[in-house]
């Protein structure tokens, strides 16, 4: 007898079957049971996730012989031809293959004719995203009003290239991808069913490998089956993947609680025996990082109880600063890997550098990880600690270091160094306040210009107009457009004169249009001056003149910058 593999023995026949779109399934059903059908429908989402299997279904809802219905009999002639691929009044069209405006042409002339043994014809159209521009509008006028005997469903994997036309005409359904958790029910399912002997364990890997795919899933289920032998074992289906297992991942926190390089350095030459791909692994370690924070932060979150109980000593042995920066340095080295001589060398540096930048007095493991001793997780200062040295030999070490304070603590402490800085620092060394505040415009141009400020307070500086000096305090006067300006740079701008000046001093501000020139004003005016004169210089160019002569240009101004 001819094999079937599992993804299509295993395709689901009805809505009930149906695993992951929920969604989906509610909708139709609401609709057939209410008998609310729609022309158009499309279907949206990654491969393998069920956009030929809900059409085939929906077919067969449309078409049994017991009436429409969200649950289709399956023993008819109609559902049985439609599941077999040969139902004639339901037609699957390809557009990747069939997708210029002669094919789609032929298509709709046929469907003006009556179903020959149906309720309804029914054109599924996949990857509809393919056909040309032109079959797209030799499509339009029927898609929004086809004949009351024709239901159109259409499916794609990229509907961005679909016009808007078309997407106004349809229900559009979105289809998810599998969670993991759902791949791994239904695999056990078909596993039971099919009589095939398997480590629950082996199933993860293959959910991850799948991406979602329930097809993909399948696939991979086949392909791992006859790896084994007709059995699954999880470290068969590992090495079918290349991928790593959640035990090396485990093994790898391990070894950087440790502090221990040499784990690491063997952990990596173990996954390169097993030709693992360094990348994957790389992105399941973040994975596995993400998985601590969130058992730190919001441990009810994981709905998995053997996953909680296992992340729970990491969880509590690493703080969540060091899972941060742990979970970043990850990435970054998933990034980094391509520019890396080889995956192996990027992958091992990566892991040295989660242990360069490991806290350096790590926390105690409140329960030991995995079932490893806690010398294990003792950072490497505690291993030396237990060395045969009794803890007394430290005692000869403080007559070492207390001989030297007495001759060099006591000179230093009697040295009377403080007070040649405050002799400097007295008042009565201090310049005159009056000879140091500026006197005058030029010497706040002066002043502003050398100033060490910038952003807001440097804005500031520049608005303000010089208005006078009264001992200490600097009177300066600010546009009302400006005002916002005190608020938020005031502080800053005296702290920066006093630091110039040498001296304390105020601020006084006054609102109101400045009468005499401002900083920002002279330099707009000395900028303003230089450009002219590039503008001039570039005018009366030779060179300039002879390109505008010859060829009718002209001299865009905006271009000009001045040196």
């Amino acid at each position: 007898m001819t094999y079937q593999v599992l993804a299509r023995k295993w395709r689901p026949r009805s809505f009930e079957t149906l695993v992951g779109q929920d969604h989906v399934v509610r909708a139709l059903t609401h609709a057939l049971d209410q008998q609310r059908l729609h022309h158009a429908y499309l279907f949206t989402g990654t491969r393998g996730v069920g956009k030929t299997t809900i059409s085939r279904i929906l077919a067969k809802s449309l078409n049994c012989e017991t009436g429409i219905t969200s649950k289709p009999c399956g023993v008819c002639a109609a559902c049985t031809e439609i599941d077999a691929g040969r139902f004639v009044d339901y037609v699957e069209m390809d557009a990747a293959s069939n997708r210029s405006v002669d094919d789609m042409a032929a298509l709709l002339e046929k469907s003006a004719y009556a179903p020959a043994r149906g309720r309804y014809k029914v054109y599924m159209i996949d990857e509809v995203h393919m056909l040309t521009g032109h079959a797209f509008n030799a499509m339009l006028k029927t898609l929004e009003e086809p004949p009351e005997h024709v239901k159109f469903i259409l499916a794609t994997t990229d509907p961005q290239k679909i016009p808007v036309t078309v997407l106004s005409r349809c229900l559009q359904f979105n289809l998810k991808q599998m969670p993991a958790d759902a791949i791994v029910r239904h695999l056990s399912q078909v596993l039971d069913a099919e009589q095939v002997a398997y480590e629950p364990a082996a199933l993860r890997p293959i959910s991850k490998g799948a991406g979602g795919s329930m097809r993909d899933a399948l696939s991979l289920l086949d392909q791992a089956i006859a790896h084994g032998a007709g059995r699954l074992v999880e470290q068969d289906v590992l090495d079918m993947l290349g991928t790593v297992g959640d035990e090396h991942l485990y093994l790898v926190l391990d070894a950087l609680l440790a502090g221990d390089g040499a784990a690491l350095m063997a952990l990596t030459e173990q996954m390169r025996a097993r030709s693992v791909d360094f990348d994957q692994a790389l992105r399941e370690l973040a994975v596995l990082l993400h998985r601590v924070a969130v058992a730190q932060a919001v441990p009810d979150a994981i709905t998995d109880e053997g996953e909680k109980l296992r992340l729970a000593p990491y969880a509590g042995a690493m703080d969540a600063e060091a899972v941060q920066l742990a979970y970043q340095i990850v990435v970054q080295g998933c990034n980094d890997l391509p520019l890396a001589p080889d995956e192996v060398t990027g992958f091992s540096m990566t892991l040295l550098r989660l242990l360069a930048f490991r806290p350096e007095t790590p926390q105690a493991l409140g329960v030991t990880p995995r079932g490893h001793s806690a010398a294990l997780q003792a950072p490497p200062k505690v291993a030396r600690a237990s060395s045969p040295v009794p803890p007394p030999a430290v005692a000869p070490r403080a007559p070492v270091v207390a001989e030297p304070p007495p001759a060099v603590v006591p000179e230093p402490v009697e040295m009377p160094v403080p007070p040649m800085p405050a002799q400097v620092s007295a008042p009565s060394a201090a310049p005159s306040v009056a000879a140091v505040l500026p006197r005058s415009h030029e010497d706040w141009h002066a002043l502003v210009d050398v100033l060490d400020v910038v952003a807001l307070t440097r804005q500031l500086a520049h608005q303000c107009e010089w208005l006078g000096c009264d001992d200490n305090l600097i009177r300066l006067r600010l546009s009302r457009d400006m005002a916002h300006l005190v608020t938020s740079a005031q502080d800053k701008l005296r702290a920066a004169l006093q630091d110039r000046l040498g001296v304390a001093v105020r601020l006084q501000f006054e609102h109101g249009e400045p009468v005499g020139q401002t900083v920002a004003q002279r330099l707009n005016a000395e900028q303003r001056l230089r450009f002219e004169q590039a503008k001039e210089s570039m005018q009366n160019d030779p060179f300039v003149q002879q390109v505008i002569e010859q060829f009718d240009a002209r001299l865009i101004e905006d271009s000009i910058k001045p040196l």
